[in-house]
């Protein structure tokens, strides 16, 4: 495959893919009145029943502190989420779901686990590992290139 060739194919695949799961995140989220960050968040603090801090939300979700800010608002002000701190000061205290919360990312697990089993039809193991490996070098290049260049977008 020449090099144009390869560009195109991996761009165009990342990008369905992405949209994708974009599309599958909205609708599976939209029935629970929530929107795809919250789905992170949940499935997130669900995985990590110790709790989190909206800080480790946001290098777990890929988010900024803003968006993050708003996400938990939401699924505070929504009975999903509680601060585990008399602070409330969400940004470094641990963040816990509530009975409610912890119900839903249960569910999320589960139409997660079923979306991948699906996704994954006719890939064996060997081909996912080598994909997910070639995937993860790939991501860390780009964003090495991408630290290197800083920047200068020239």
């Amino acid at each position: 495959m020449k090099m144009t060739d390869r560009f195109e194919t991996f761009t165009t695949l990342i990008s369905k893919i992405t949209r994708s799961i974009r599309r599958l995140k909205s609708v599976k989220s939209s029935k629970f009145n929530l929107t795809g960050p919250c789905v992170y968040c949940i499935y997130y603090l669900y995985k990590h029943n110790e709790g989190l801090t909206a800080r480790e939300l946001c290098l777990l979700c890929d988010e900024d502190k803003a968006a993050i800010s708003r996400t938990l608002e939401h699924l505070e002000d929504n009975g999903f989420i509680i601060c585990n701190s008399s602070t409330k000061k969400r940004y470094n205290s641990p963040l816990l779901l509530t009975p409610k919360g912890n119900e839903v990312g249960k569910q999320f697990v589960n139409i997660i686990d079923n979306l991948l089993k699906e996704a994954s039809t006719n890939v064996t193991i060997e081909e996912r590992d080598a994909l997910y490996s070639a995937l993860t070098k790939i991501c860390n290049n780009l964003q090495k290139i991408c630290d290197d260049i800083g920047e200068n977008y020239d």
